[in-house]
Parts: C-alpha cells; structure tokens; sequence
C-alpha cells in the first residue's frame, strides 16, 4: 500500500491488489476512509465510497485532491510501471 502523500492528518494511498481499476486515491484519517476515482482528461473526481466521514471531511479531501491531482496522477503511473516489471 503505497503512500503518496501525508496532508493535514490524511493519509493518501494506493491499494497494491487493485490490478484493473482505472486511476484512483484512497484516504484514511483514524476511523474515517475513502476513494475517489480520478478523471484525468476533465480534471474531475467522483466519490466511489466513504466511511465515517462528513461532509466537511469529504470537502477537505476533495481540495487536497485537486491541489495534488497531478502529483497523485504521476505516482499512480509510476506505480502501475514498477508493478508491470
């Protein structure tokens, strides 16, 4: 489970046995979890679920999301290239 980034006490990361979903993020802050799928060729996001959270929970990871989309991107593709080796 790799971590891409650490953001106000959320943990971004990528599930190592999720081989044929399309690109996404999950995020975890103690109890509270969630995963978004990332559309890359609108810049847009869609919630695929969430788990304790509210929706002031939901809105500061989306932001977190957005401000890092490209970053999230690039390690989503860097993982995936290490994995086909």
């Amino acid at each position: 489970m790799p971590t891409v980034l650490y953001v106000m006490g959320w943990r971004f990361f990528f599930y190592a046995d999720e081989r044929n979903e399309p690109i996404h993020i999950h995020c975890r802050k103690a109890e509270k979890e969630c995963k978004f799928w990332l559309d890359t060729v609108n810049f847009d996001i869609e919630e695929a679920y969430s788990y304790g959270m509210n929706n002031k929970d939901k809105r500061q990871v989306k932001k977190i999301i957005f401000e890092y989309f490209e970053h999230i991107e690039e390690e989503w593709n860097k993982f995936q290239r290490e994995r086909e080796r």
